[in-house]
C-alpha cells in the first residue's frame, strides 16, 4: 500500500511538471510570436530624429537659432500656439484672451491643472516670473526678447507691465500698441519655464530645461544625441503618442540620408534637392515638403571696410547669379530672392527691382566707390545644412568664383555652428552666408527682427543702421490697420534694397526625408514644430 501511494504520487507529479512544461512552453510561443511581427507586436515608439547640427541650448529664449527650437518646441510651450501648418492663432497654456479697444490692455486666462515637467504648478505667477526674467536681461542672454522694442530700461520697449489678476489670470498692460504681440508671444523663444527650476539650476538651465510640453527632457550628449521622453502628465489627454524621441546630429545630408536608408533613424531634415527622387523610388521611404517661409542670403557686415560703402554692397548683389546657384543645388525647389522675406508674407513688395545678374555693372559700381582694382575679403560659409541652404559650402564656392571675376578675392572659412552665430552676432566676419526661417508670419519678424538698429547684437548680424528705416518699422508695429501696415512694409524694402546691407540669395522649399511607416508628423512653416501627434504605423 506504501508502494503504491508512492507511485501515486510520482505520477502525479510526473502529470503536473508536464503540465507546468506545456504551459511555460506556450508561453515562450506567445512571447515569441510577439516579437516576430504577429498582429499583437507593439509599435514603435521611438522615433529617432537626425539634423545636420546640435542645439545652442536648451532655453529658447537664449538664443536665435533653429536647431534649439526643434527641440524646444517639445519641452516648452506658449501661451499661444499657432495653427498646424501656419500662424494663425490658437489657444495654448491660454484657453482665451481679451484685448481693449486701444490696443494697450491683454488680459489672458489660463489652462487650469497644467504642471510644469517638476511637479510645480504651471500659473500666472509663473508667466509674470518669465517676462520679468526676460525683460530684465538684455540681448546677450537673451536676443530675441528684441521682438518686445528691446529691454526693461530702453525706451522702446513695449510692454509697461505684466501681472497676475489671480492664480488663472494674466494681464499684458503695453506703453504702446503692437500689431504683432500676439504672433509674438507664439513664438518658440516665449516658451513659459519652470521658476521653480530656473532658480535652482541658474546658468545650467541650458542644459536642464523644465517645461510644460509633451516630453520631457533626459539626457543631452553635445555634437551626439539630446534624449527625450513622454511626459506622462501631460495635459492632453492621450498624448503624446511616442514614449521617446532621440534628436541625433549627423552633419552631412547624404550620411543623414544613409542612415535613414539603413533604419538607424525614422525622420530627417536637410534632404538634398538632387536626392528626393532617390527618396521618391525607395518604397520603404517618403519624401516630405515644409511650406516655404524663409530666406537665404549673404550678409555683409555694414560696419567694417569696405563694406560700409554702399555701392560695394550694391556691386557684390550684381556679381551673384541666383539663378544658377538655385539650378545647381535646389532642382527647382527654390526662387529668386530681391527682398529679406518672402513674397507668402503680407506687405512684400513686388515692385522692387532686383539686382540682375552683371558683372559689367558690378564693375562700374566698384570703380565708384573706389575699388577698381577689387579687394580681398573673407566669406564666411556655414557648417551646417540648413532649410534656406542645404549645401552652403558648395554655393559659397560658386559665389567666390563669381566674385573673383570682377577682381574681388573671397577666403572661405567656416567654423563650427555655435562658434559661428557667436562671432556673427558680435561683427567679426567681413560677410557671412546666413538666412532666416520665419517665426511668425509677419513682415516685422523679417524687417525689424533681421534689419532694424534695434536689434544689433541680437539678430541684425550686419550692424547696419538708416533712422529712416527705423521710424517706419516702429509705425508700422505701432498700426493696426492692415492696409497701411502694408504699406510701411513696402516702403522699408525700398530703402533696404538701395542699401543693401545683403545679397537675398533664395526662398527655398525645404525637403525632409523619412521612413514609410512615420506618421502624423506635420512640418511647420516655422522650421520647428511638437511631435506630439507623431506615431508609427
Amino acid at each position: 500500500m506504501k508502494k503504491t501511494w508512492k507511485l501515486l504520487l510520482i505520477s502525479m507529479l510526473a502529470i503536473s511538471l508536464f503540465l507546468v512544461g506545456c504551459n511555460s512552453k506556450t508561453n515562450e510561443n506567445a512571447k515569441g510570436n510577439k516579437d516576430n511581427g504577429s498582429s499583437s507586436t507593439p509599435k514603435k515608439d521611438t522615433l529617432v530624429f537626425a539634423r545636420g547640427g546640435d542645439s545652442t541650448s536648451l532655453d529658447p529664449i537664449t538664443t536665435t537659432e533653429g536647431e534649439t527650437f526643434k527641440v524646444t518646441d517639445n519641452i516648452f510651450e506658449n501661451l499661444i500656439s499657432y495653427g498646424e501648418q501656419d500662424t494663425t492663432l490658437h489657444p495654448g497654456l491660454a484657453e482665451k484672451w481679451e484685448v481693449t479697444p486701444d490696443g494697450l490692455t491683454y488680459t489672458f486666462h489660463l489652462r487650469q491643472g497644467v504642471k510644469f515637467h517638476d511637479g510645480t504648478d504651471f500659473n500666472a505667477d509663473a508667466v509674470v516670473f518669465n517676462f520679468d526674467r526676460w525683460m530684465n536681461g538684455d540681448a546677450d542672454k537673451f536676443p530675441y526678447y528684441t521682438m518686445f522694442g528691446g529691454y526693461k530700461a530702453d525706451e522702446g520697449h513695449v510692454i509697461k507691465e505684466v501681472k497676475a489678476l489671480d492664480a488663472n489670470t494674466v494681464q499684458f498692460v503695453l506703453k504702446r500698441p503692437q500689431a504683432p504681440f500676439l504672433k509674438n508671444l507664439a513664438m518658440s523663444p516665449f516658451g513659459i519655464a519652470s521658476p521653480t527650476a530656473v532658480k535652482a539650476e541658474g546658468d545650467k538651465f541650458r542644459e536642464k530645461p523644465v517645461g510644460t510640453g509633451p516630453f520631457k527632457f533626459v539626457e543631452w550628449k553635445q555634437n551626439d544625441r539630446i534624449v527625450l521622453e513622454k511626459n506622462p502628465d501631460y495635459w492632453q489627454k492621450g498624448l503624446p503618442k511616442l514614449n521617446k524621441v532621440i534628436f541625433r546630429v549627423i552633419p552631412e545630408n547624404t550620411a543623414r540620408l544613409n542612415a535613414l536608408s539603413n533604419g538607424e533613424i525614422d525622420l530627417m531634415d536637410g534632404l538634398n534637392n538632387s536626392d528626393e527622387a532617390s527618396v521618391k523610388s525607395n518604397d520603404k521611404l517618403q519624401v516630405i515638403e515644409r511650406p516655404s517661409m524663409n530666406v537665404g542670403y549673404l550678409g555683409f557686415t555694414t560696419n567694417r571696410k569696405p563694406f560700409d560703402n554702399k555701392l560695394v554692397r550694391q556691386a557684390l548683389n550684381h556679381a551673384i547669379d541666383k539663378k544658377s546657384i538655385i539650378a545647381s543645388f535646389y532642382n527647382g525647389k527654390a526662387i529668386p530672392a530681391k527682398n529679406p522675406m518672402p513674397p507668402s508674407i503680407s506687405g512684400y513688395n513686388d515692385d522692387i527691382e532686383e539686382y540682375d545678374y552683371n558683372l559689367d555693372k558690378a564693375k562700374e559700381l566698384l570703380k565708384e566707390a573706389g575699388y577698381e582694382k577689387g579687394f580681398t575679403m573673407d566669406l564666411w560659409a556655414m557648417p551646417v545644412a540648413r532649410l534656406y541652404m542645404p549645401e552652403a559650402q558648395k554655393v559659397a564656392e560658386v559665389i567666390q568664383e563669381s566674385f573673383s571675376k570682377i577682381g574681388v578675392k573671397a577666403n572661405i572659412k567656416s567654423v563650427d555652428w555655435a562658434t559661428y552665430l557667436d562671432k556673427a552676432a558680435k561683427g567679426e566676419f567681413d560677410a557671412y552666408m546666413l538666412g532666416w526661417t520665419g517665426d511668425n508670419g509677419d513682415a516685422d519678424n523679417f524687417l525689424y527682427t533681421l534689419l532694424d538698429k534695434d536689434s544689433i547684437g541680437a539678430n541684425n548680424y550686419s550692424y547696419y543702421k538708416n533712422d529712416q528705416l527705423h521710424d517706419i518699422l516702429i509705425k508700422a508695429q505701432t498700426e493696426t490697420d492692415e492696409e497701411k501696415r502694408n504699406e510701411l512694409y513696402k516702403q522699408a524694402q525700398v530703402i533696404i534694397h538701395d542699401d543693401a546691407p545683403w545679397v537675398p540669395l533664395v526662398h527655398s522649399r525645404p525637403l525632409l526625408a523619412a521612413a514609410k511607416d512615420l506618421t502624423g508628423y506635420v512640418p511647420h512653416p516655422t522650421g520647428s514644430e511638437a511631435l506630439t501627434n507623431v506615431e508609427f504605423k
